[in-house]
């Protein structure tokens, strides 16, 4: 296996922060993005206890530390650092992007994946569930960025990526028995509004050679955080195709590949991209998009 196969040293000397990654689909970019050569920040409530979720008005913890992800990293050669954060907290959020400044000297690559997803129907949604969603999946991207674009500036390029949804497409008609009942349509319009988001803050910092783009599951992945959410039988995906579409656009220049918002099984396939395990040591099988994702999805992104 070549090095250029594999993508190793396509980020050294660069330095990324990925929220959200004790666990799941931050964890996996994470390990990907270190694979490849970056020091690569991680955040979390905790860096020692695995975090709680409340949803339907009951507290759940749910497997996963930022000492399990930075020790996974580490083992596979690379360099994690461990940035405990609770993004809920207007303080914390704001000082984040400084703290990995002060740390490393500046930030190349941020990857907005932190989020909250409690799911219910408009009719019984309480206001405290609309307001997190909103703030995890908006707010705090909106936030993040604004702060680490000066920086970025500063080293002459960047790049954002916001993990987006295939919920926030326009849903499949005729409507789903799933879409009837499933309560996720504040999450869906919050990851509609990131993707508008990302397409136009790409336009707003195309000059200054800092890439925007948006990565979601063409499917859906069983990460510990959305079990509960997937329905019984659905078809899922492995992580690795995403995080290795997040680092498809993490490293070329603003001019060749910004205000994409791509997907899982779609980009690679279409864009002939080798994905890689998360260690960048073996390549995996190449996967075409099923035929039953969402029809609105372009196979090179919108």
């Amino acid at each position: 296996m070549s090095n250029i196969l594999a993508g190793k040293d396509m980020l050294a000397g660069k330095v990324a922060l990925v929220t959200g990654s004790s666990r799941g689909i931050g964890r996996a970019v994470a390990q990907r993005l270190a694979a490849a050569g970056a020091t690569v920040f991680v955040t979390a409530r905790s860096a020692q206890s695995a975090s709680t979720s409340k949803r339907d008005g009951q507290e759940k913890v749910i497997a996963g530390t930022l000492a399990e992800t930075v020790a996974l990293i580490e083992a596979q050669g690379g360099t994690a650092i461990a940035l405990t954060a609770d993004l809920t907290d207007p303080q914390q959020r704001a000082s984040l992007i400084d703290r990995v400044v002060e740390t490393a000297g500046g930030i190349d690559i941020l990857v907005n994946n932190a989020g909250f997803a409690s799911y219910s129907v408009i009719a019984t949604m309480d206001d405290d569930v609309f307001d997190r969603t909103v703030d995890h999946y908006l707010r705090v991207p909106f936030i993040l960025s604004r702060n680490a674009i000066p920086h970025m500036r500063a080293r002459g390029a960047g790049w954002i990526v916001n993990i987006g949804s295939s919920t926030g497409m326009p849903p499949i008609r005729p409507f789903r028995d799933y879409n009837k009942s499933a309560g996720d349509v504040i999450y869906a319009s919050m990851k509609a509004a990131l993707h508008r988001f990302t397409q136009g803050l790409a336009a707003e910092v195309l000059d200054d050679d800092i890439a925007v783009n948006s990565v979601g599951p063409s499917t859906a992945i069983m990460t510990p955080g959305a079990a509960d959410l997937i329905p019984e039988g659905f078809e899922t995906e492995s992580v690795e195709y995403l995080a290795e579409t997040v680092l498809a656009m993490a490293h070329r220049p603003a001019a060749e590949r910004t205000g994409l918002v791509a997907f899982s099984l779609h980009y690679p396939w279409a864009a002939e991209i080798p994905v890689m395990s998360l260690d960048g040591a073996t390549e995996l099988p190449r996967l075409e998009p099923p035929e039953w994702c969402n029809p609105n999805m372009l196979p090179l992104g919108l």
